[in-house]
């Protein structure tokens, strides 16, 4: 058994090569090989968001503060709320982040494949973050 004590982990900035806006990340686990999960914190100030990305074997996010959107490629942007629990299956290029006027916080959790459990595409422009004909 290994415990990770609360604040045992320090926060870090989302680099701003994968991340729009202010983002922070709190690591909350790695499994140790074989496992191949790892799990973050992360927090988006109003407009903050991450860049086009997909994962390897799917991601889940768990909402837990504020307000945010998430969006699949060729989808409708979506509102995030606190409880709700979105999927995005391997290969999904998507984004997530806060909403133009509120924060929001999820739970991220992906497994990795060859040591990553992500690969960053573009970033989401402006244009596409408000694009309000695409939001449902």
């Amino acid at each position: 058994m290994e415990i990770k004590r609360n604040g045992s982990r320090p926060s870090g900035k989302g680099p701003a090569d994968y991340f729009t806006g202010t983002v922070r990340i709190d690591p909350l686990f790695q499994a140790p090989h074989p496992a191949r999960a790892g799990g973050a914190t992360v927090t988006f100030e109003p407009g903050a968001r991450t860049a086009w990305h997909t994962h390897p074997l799917g991601q889940t996010l768990i909402v837990t503060a504020g307000l945010g959107r998430a969006q699949r490629e060729g989808g409708p942007i979506e509102e995030i709320r606190p409880g709700d629990v979105i999927w995005f299956a391997p290969g999904e290029k998507h984004w997530h982040g806060g909403s133009p006027t509120t924060a929001m916080t999820h739970i991220a959790i992906a497994e990795q494949v060859n040591g990553s459990p992500v690969d960053w595409l573009e970033h989401v422009t402006d244009e596409q973050y408000d694009n309000q004909e695409q939001k449902s």
